[in-house]
């Protein structure tokens, strides 16, 4: 009998050339997948089960969405070469293109953050739900990508330095940093409301089998939906808009080249896009500074002419 998809990813994910910290990505990323066909025979998945399973993950960032695919991809691949499959249900599947509605560009011309206002907004709403006010908190302060927090364990963190090691894109290491607002709210979540017996730093109880697993992407993002669908000023933003709000927040404070660190970004010029978006935004401010102090000299004009 051939082998369940369950079993296949079991062993993909046991290969002795995959760091921890990707072990970890990965199984974050293949969770969902799992929970839905993981019983099934790697034989019996089609194509259009695949496919379906793919769309259903309209929640995510294109680029994140990618990297989804991507990993599913190379699993039936390692299927191949174990002997389980002849040939790759999802062999020249396209990869998913920017959608524009949400804000997605091709070459990440559009970057979308969140307004002072409506952080405020943000935080006001998700303080009473600890987990996700933890994992909101943390991809506001550091500027990491939603995977790799999720990949995150505990004991990755220096909670005295305050500080974490990911691996990002490029299997490239590199240190966050956080304050006191977030080492205040971890404590807390630690304590009371983060499962103890899982080494994940973001945990899940799933409802049926009370089994205590790695927070997924799925549950991260539903839990943010839930929370700003209903408030028109944050109706749109994702989870990966905490890393744009992050990197805009930052421009001008520091150097760019230090910024490029702190983001993890390859090139310079991915780095600089935020540069471009802190300009535009200061003409946006400028130009409405400009019109109030027009219509307060109209105002005091008139108020003249009404004296003479």
């Amino acid at each position: 009998m051939s082998i369940t998809l369950a079993g296949l990813a079991t062993q993909f994910l046991e290969r002795t050339d995959l760091s921890k910290s990707t072990v970890r990505s990965y199984e974050s990323t293949l969770l969902p997948l799992l929970q839905e066909h993981g019983r099934s025979p790697v034989t019996t998945l089609t194509r259009q089960q695949l496919e379906q399973y793919l769309n259903s993950l309209s929640h995510l960032s294109y680029t994140t969405h990618n990297r989804h695919q991507a990993i599913v991809v190379a699993l039936l691949n390692y299927a191949i070469e174990q002997g389980e499959l002849n040939a790759n249900p999802l062999t020249k599947l396209k990869r998913r293109k920017p959608d524009r509605d949400k804000g997605e560009h091709g070459s990440d011309e559009v970057i979308r953050y969140l307004t002072p206002q409506q952080l405020e907004l943000l935080y006001s709403r998700v303080e009473k739900y600890s987990r996700l006010h933890t994992l909101i908190l943390l991809l506001h302060g550091t500027g990491a990508r939603i995977g790799e927090a999720l990949a995150l364990d505990f004991e990755q963190l220096d909670l005295d330095k305050c500080k974490f090691q990911v691996v990002g894109k490029g299997n490239k290491k590199r240190w966050c940093f956080y304050g006191e607002d977030l080492a205040l709210v971890l404590e807390k979540y630690n304590r009371y409301y983060r499962h103890p017996n899982h080494p994940a730093l973001f945990t899940a109880k799933q409802p049926k089998t009370k089994i205590v697993t790695r927070l997924s992407y799925q549950t991260a993002y539903r839990d943010w939906h839930d929370l700003t669908a209903e408030q028109p000023q944050l109706k749109g933003f994702r989870l990966h808009d905490l890393r744009h709000t992050f990197a805009t927040e930052r421009v001008g404070l520091m150097g760019i080249e230090e910024l490029k660190a702190l983001m993890g970004h390859e090139k310079i010029e991915t780095t600089l896009r935020y540069q471009k978006v802190t300009s535009s935004r200061a003409e946006e401010v400028a130009k409405q500074a400009l019109s109030v102090l027009r219509e307060k000299a109209r105002t005091q004009a008139l108020n003249d002419f009404n004296k003479v």
